[in-house]
């Protein structure tokens, strides 16, 4: 049984919601100062929003977070939150990317995310000093900004961006006691972490999320609530489907369905981010122009990875499809 933190169950905000969620994608123009080419921005907000997810990340890795203006980021919410009401979803949990090189900045981009109507802050690891960051330097900093923040803080442990800085399971459990910190995004891929979460908290006190969607299955069967994961850009009713299937205890089905998600979202790890923006824009029809990454980020302009990486993500297409038809 788990055992309750210091707030006898209770935080200062609502628990993050299971299932899967999705850091959408940004789109640029291709023009000298590529600037959000809105157009294509709300084409594929409204995808997402109308394929059923639970909620979606701005400005996370995915989106590019660190080539984002604070005016950009305060627009992305606001647009996604106007779609989602249009849309017919005003329930849809709307989460920001909030970074900086100091705790002070980093609680700026949170009352930015506040006031332009997000739900959550996705807080990664300070990483310019990374030297000088031990384990007491990343506990004070979320203890510091959760204190701060007027929305719920869920923290991202991604070393691979963060200089290899990591957030460990001791730190975790500390942290998991403050009252606005909520849950944390295990881009890592450390499932262990995901049983030790669980075995020292409620699901509703803090949580702990897959951070990839090929291993979502193994991290619900160690008590994870679902997954924040990049795939769900062009395959997010197939990820649906994984969830669902999951937490309903069909376990051949979701073995399936966690092995088809795993070679498909191989492409996706290999490919980067601006292969994840070419081969989206390829199969959701928008403009190639629109695809790339902001510089120095390079294109993805080599025609044999490209044939590569559409080879891989093709056969969930008609899975998916499929899916929206139902």
């Amino acid at each position: 049984m788990a055992i309750s933190n210091g707030t006898n169950g209770k935080k200062a905000g609502k628990p993050f919601p299971p299932g899967v969620h999705v850091p959408s994608l940004t789109w640029f123009s291709d023009t000298p100062n590529q600037e959000i080419d809105w157009e294509v921005q709300e084409k594929h907000l409204s995808f997402l929003i109308e394929s059923g997810l639970h909620g979606i990340v701005l400005a996370g890795t995915n989106g590019e977070a660190v080539t984002l203006s604070p005016s950009e980021k305060s627009q992305l919410v606001k647009t996604t939150r106007e779609l989602s009401i249009r849309l017919g979803r005003p329930e849809l949990t709307v989460i920001l990317g909030c970074g900086g090189g100091s705790t002070r900045q980093v609680i700026d981009e949170t009352r930015l995310a506040k006031d332009s109507g997000a739900d959550f802050a996705l807080v990664l690891v300070p990483s310019y000093f990374h030297f000088a960051m031990n384990e007491d330097a990343i506990v004070a900093f979320f203890e510091e900004l959760a204190d701060a923040s007027p929305i719920p803080v869920l923290i991202y442990n991604f070393p691979g961006v963060s200089a290899g800085l990591d957030v460990n399971s001791e730190m975790l459990e500390k942290l998991g006691h403050h009252p606005n910190i909520i849950g944390v995004k295990l881009t890592c891929g450390g499932i262990a972490k995901v049983a030790r979460i669980r075995s020292r908290f409620e699901p509703e006190q803090f949580c702990a999320l897959a951070g990839q969607s090929d291993w979502l299955l193994p991290a619900i069967s160690i008590g994870g609530t679902g997954t924040i994961t990049g795939l769900a850009n062009i395959y997010p009713r197939a990820c649906l489907e994984l969830y669902d299937l999951a937490i309903s205890g069909r376990t051949k089905e979701a073995e399936k369905a966690q092995i088809e998600l795993a070679a498909v979202e191989w492409g996706f790890a290999k490919g980067g981010i601006n292969g994840t923006k070419w081969v989206v824009a390829k199969y959701l029809g928008y403009p190639e122009a629109s695809c790339h990454t902001r510089r120095p980020y390079p294109r993805y302009s080599d025609v044999k990875k490209q044939v590569w990486i559409m080879d891989i993500m093709r056969p969930l297409e008609g899975k998916e499809k499929s899916l929206a038809k139902v």
